[in-house]
């Protein structure tokens, strides 16, 4: 297992939303990049140095400090789409390889290099700057419904870290919360939900969602 690239957003004018810029355009860098822990959320900070949210209401903060997406997956994708998809092109800041992205469980812990210890937190949901972005009619139903979402990490461990570096699972938490999982339950079925509480790992923020979602 290991980091095929580390990609880093070039900030652009998002025509799919009004008056607003996007980082969804994400390229290789040759690395090292520094990986640190954001302060808080609705700033923009996110966990690799020079890239940033735009979208802060959305992206960005502790929990979705950094965004990685499986080559595998997107080697199935160009063949779905008869398209040639670069490394970084779903937004992803870790392209990886050998990893099991979306099989990963919530409060899974991933070492990348020597020094960098990233936890599993959440599903990437897909939105209209990704459809956009993709220039393809009903995008987001399509990515819905391959539930091959990628995952958002948290820093627990800053450092540097550079493609090629190998990627340890270094903890597996004892539930059975995949990020398929969780995505299946935030998109089209709710009856997961309940599920999704046995991950200590999951940001609060979705886990009061979650709550109230049930209450109702």
């Amino acid at each position: 297992m290991k980091l095929l690239s580390v990609n880093i957003g070039r900030p652009r004018v998002n025509p799919w939303r009004e008056a607003t810029t996007t980082g969804i355009d994400k390229r290789p860098v040759a690395g090292p990049v520094t990986v640190a822990a954001p302060r808080t959320h609705g700033t923009g900070e996110v966990g690799l140095a020079g890239d940033r949210a735009h979208d802060v209401k959305h992206h960005g903060g502790p929990d979705q400090a950094v965004y990685a997406y499986a080559r595998e997956d997107l080697d199935a994708w160009e063949a779905e789409l008869g398209k040639t998809l670069t490394n970084g092109v779903f937004g992803e800041n870790l392209t990886t390889e050998g990893v099991d992205v979306n099989g990963a469980l919530i409060g899974e812990r991933w070492r990348i290099g020597p020094d960098v210890l990233l936890e599993v937190t959440r599903p990437r949901i897909p939105c209209s700057t990704f459809e956009g972005w993709m220039d393809r009619t009903h995008w987001v139903r399509q990515f819905t419904a391959a539930a091959k979402p990628g995952t958002y990490l948290r820093v627990i461990t800053g450092g540097e870290i550079r493609p090629q570096d190998p990627i340890v699972i270094e903890h597996r938490p004892g539930h059975d919360v995949s990020v398929a999982l969780a995505f299946r339950a935030m998109t089209r079925e709710p009856d997961l939900l309940p599920r999704l509480l046995a991950a200590d790992a999951l940001p609060e923020s979705d886990r009061a969602k979650i709550t109230r979602r049930l209450a109702a």
